[in-house]
């Protein structure tokens, strides 16, 4: 079987009204993309790689509007390297620039429900390293993802608490900024979890 082409995987993730959009992106400033599984502490990143095109790549679990806008945050990234090099900041000034230029032409398409599209206007006038550090913008996001109508965020649970994410068990320590020191209970490894993700209570045989 035939691996899928990028037209069928972004078929399969984003709002069909968008699928010309971020195929003209990808046609105009090439670069190889890839759809990951759920990973713990990005929805996407963007990879240099010396002698090949760059590489994008969004984690498959997401609700198709985030998936949307995780992809032009990543392109963006692209573009301002073609332009800079790694001479500028990650989310510095030419970041914020790019993203809010490449976000533009998807407004006002009806592509993003009403309430979602002015959440993320506001959000672009100084957009933050992570969509995830928006609380107003993820709970906009929430609002239209029917498998998290009832969510509840790792913010809303008591310090200390025992929970599962991804399949995986951890306990919230200290906030640090826009995220919470959590540690893996299997592994004992620390990782920065974002404030606004969403975890669910663990029960006792899930920390056996």
């Amino acid at each position: 079987m035939s691996a899928p082409t990028v037209t069928e995987l972004l078929s399969r993730h984003i709002p069909k009204e968008a699928i010309w959009y971020c195929q003209d992106l990808r046609q105009r400033y090439p670069f190889d993309f890839k759809v990951r599984g759920a990973r713990l502490t990005k929805a996407g990143d963007f990879t240099v790689r010396p002698g090949r095109r760059s590489l994008i790549t969004v984690n498959g679990d997401l609700h198709p509007y985030l998936f949307l806008v995780t992809y032009i945050h990543e392109f963006s990234h692209h573009a301002v390297h073609m332009v800079y090099g790694n001479h500028v900041e990650p989310h510095g000034k030419e970041w914020k620039l790019a993203f809010r230029t490449f976000m533009e032409p998807l407004m006002g398409r009806a592509i993003f429900p009403p309430d979602l599209e002015q959440a993320l206007i506001r959000h672009m006038k100084d957009p933050m390293a992570s969509p995830f550090y928006d609380p107003k913008l993820m709970a906009a996001f929430r609002k239209h993802d029917p498998s998290q109508k009832d969510a509840l965020t790792l913010d809303a649970l008591p310090l200390g608490s025992v929970f599962s994410l991804h399949q995986r068990v951890y306990k919230k320590g200290a906030k640090r900024r826009s995220r919470y020191e959590c540690v893996e209970i299997e592994s004992g490894r620390k990782y920065l979890v974002p404030a606004d993700a969403v975890v669910h209570p663990s029960t006792p045989s899930e920390m056996t």
